[in-house]
């Protein structure tokens, strides 16, 4: 048996860059900060994670839950006000690739994603990936990416015993499968991974690295 487990940005939907500058554009708003946009100097890649450190940085922690409001609220508006304009665009052959899965009675699915749940939902809907009933976790459960990952587990009510892959495009995303013992597959070209397909319509390339 067999579980798979999916990113969004940059692996389902192609919303990375106009995500990234939705979400740095949240944080000027509300705090008037130019928020370091190099993602490597973060512990933990994920909205919670990457806000949490920079409040840390700048001693407003203890404003901790305000602020998260008050940016992922401004995210969120951001990013339907750029989704009025222009639509998100699904990584090819991703709402497929879905579809085929959620069909096999030997795989369960779940998406992990170190985003806000709000703004997920957004960008699956926008690019016509439909879900359905798949369990999602996200930043709203956790800062941690490898946290994130445990309570996609969990909703979704993996025994023990089954075969775990998770689809990403990040260094994160390997590192955080490496520490939870997950089989990766690296979606796009933005790191080296053994195991990558260049998106979802290399779906029997994808399916083999599952082990289907």
């Amino acid at each position: 048996m067999h579980h798979v487990m999916f990113d969004i940005d940059g692996t389902l939907v192609e919303s990375y860059e106009f995500d990234e500058k939705c979400y740095i554009n949240a944080i000027f708003q509300v705090l008037g900060h130019n928020i370091d946009s190099d993602w490597t100097n973060y512990h933990h890649i994920s909205d919670a994670g990457i806000l949490d450190q920079h409040l840390q940085k700048h001693n407003l922690l203890y404003q901790r839950e305000y602020i998260h409001a008050q940016v992922k609220s401004a995210f969120i508006n951001n990013i339907k006000e750029h989704l009025i304009q222009y639509s998100a665009k699904e990584v090819p052959g991703a709402a497929e690739f879905i579809t085929f899965l959620s069909k096999q009675n030997n795989v369960s699915l779940s998406i992990a994603t170190g985003g806000w749940a709000e703004t997920a939902q957004l960008k699956l809907a926008s690019a016509g990936i439909n879900v359905g009933s798949i369990s999602i976790a996200s930043s709203n459960d956790h800062y941690s990416r490898t946290e994130i990952m445990k309570f996609a587990l969990n909703r979704a009510a993996v025994p023990p015993g089954y075969n775990l892959t998770y689809f990403g495009d990040a260094a994160w995303d390997k590192r955080a499968c490496e520490d939870l013992q997950f089989n990766f597959v690296l979606v796009g070209n933005k790191i080296k991974h053994r195991q990558t397909i260049k998106d979802f319509t290399e779906s029997k390339l994808a399916c083999s690295f599952i082990g289907l």
